[in-house]
């Protein structure tokens, strides 16, 4: 009898197991870190920020489902969220101290380790479509400004007029920061950076947007696309955009960076990930864990979404909060906003 127990204890456990590791995670998103607390959180904000990440989370499924690339599946996320007024990305990008909105975009492919990026662009209506161009279509890593736009007018990407870019609330923000001190710069994800509590506590904390996606030939992808900082000057330029910071991929994992973007750089921190996994043989999670630990050591703040060649995905973050979410090779959605 108990030959016969332990037999079907082994076969459940085999069957468990198995159904774990078929339905893995092949695609994670985020919305950026930082101070996002439930007390702060309306019912009706937090029911648009769940739509708006279930979207991106579909589109970018719809991809890796008919059996697309990482690559696209990783765009169709971003696209999703650069066009919301929601996120610092594209359409609800924050404003510099001149009243411009200035993005930033990267993407990376794993198991071909291309990468393109582009900084400072205020016309291209989805930056991470740049990025891809830059990536797929030219000999560089990353191109700035005025090159970036006139390369990707040539590459028939849409370009817009920077109205376009305008939403009342990140205009407000601007205005309540020049206001208090016409030299701070804001970090749209936390407010302990900040020299006040800001106006509109909530709205004062939606930031950069990512996605890593793993396809169905097992290949991974990992993009970023951010507004940046309010009130930033002289052609800043945080981490987002910068492979190896604030996005990185190669045969084995997928990391997107969200948080206070020069910490990132510093740490080299997406790269950091990677190579900790290489080097120490960490967990893809272990990495994760270490690599945030380390920034907050540093003074800094913020997040990452990491996804491994096996469907591992982790959320490291030292913030209150971190906007999230994943979906499975089976189509199962999660989504989680709080720490």
């Amino acid at each position: 009898m108990k030959k016969i127990v332990g037999l079907i204890l082994s076969v459940l456990t085999i069957s468990v197991s198995a159904q774990s590791k078929q339905d893995k995670v092949v695609l994670v998103i985020h919305g950026g870190a930082g101070t996002i607390l439930k007390k702060y959180m309306t019912a009706e904000k937090e029911k648009a920020y769940r739509e708006a990440l279930t979207e991106s989370l579909t589109k970018g499924f719809e991809v890796i489902k008919k059996g697309g690339e990482s690559e696209e599946a990783v765009i169709e996320a971003i696209k999703v969220m650069e066009d919301s007024p929601l996120f610092n990305a594209g359409k609800g990008a924050v404003f510099t101290h001149e009243g411009k909105n200035e993005m930033d975009a990267s993407l990376m492919l794993g198991h071909t380790m291309q990468a393109g990026a582009v900084a400072g662009v205020t016309t291209i209506k989805n930056p991470i479509t740049a990025a891809k161009t830059v990536l797929r279509n030219s000999a560089h890593v990353m191109m700035v400004g005025k090159g970036a736009e006139e390369f990707a007018q040539k590459q028939g990407l849409e370009l817009v007029d920077p109205s376009y870019f305008k939403t009342e609330e990140r205009w407000n923000s601007l205005q309540k920061v020049i206001e208090k001190d016409k030299d701070k710069m804001e970090l749209d994800h936390d407010a302990k950076t900040q020299a006040y509590v800001p106006f509109n506590f909530v709205d004062e904390k939606f930031g950069t947007v990512g996605a890593v996606a793993l396809d169905q030939k097992g290949h991974i992808a990992a993009g970023t696309s951010t507004g940046g900082m309010t009130n930033k000057r002289f052609g800043r330029v945080g981490d987002s955009p910068i492979i190896g910071a604030g996005t990185y991929a190669n045969s084995e994992v997928g990391i997107s960076s969200t948080g206070w973007g020069e910490y990132f750089i510093k740490a080299v921190a997406a790269y950091d990930v990677a190579a900790l996994m290489e080097y120490k043989k960490l967990s893809s999670k272990q990495a994760g864990d270490e690599v945030i630990k380390k920034i907050g050591q540093l003074g800094g703040d913020g997040g990452m979404i990491i996804l491994d060649k096996n469907g591992q995905a982790s959320f490291p973050f030292n913030t209150a909060g971190m906007y999230r979410g994943s979906i499975t090779q089976s189509g199962k959605i999660t989504i989680e906003i709080y720490q």
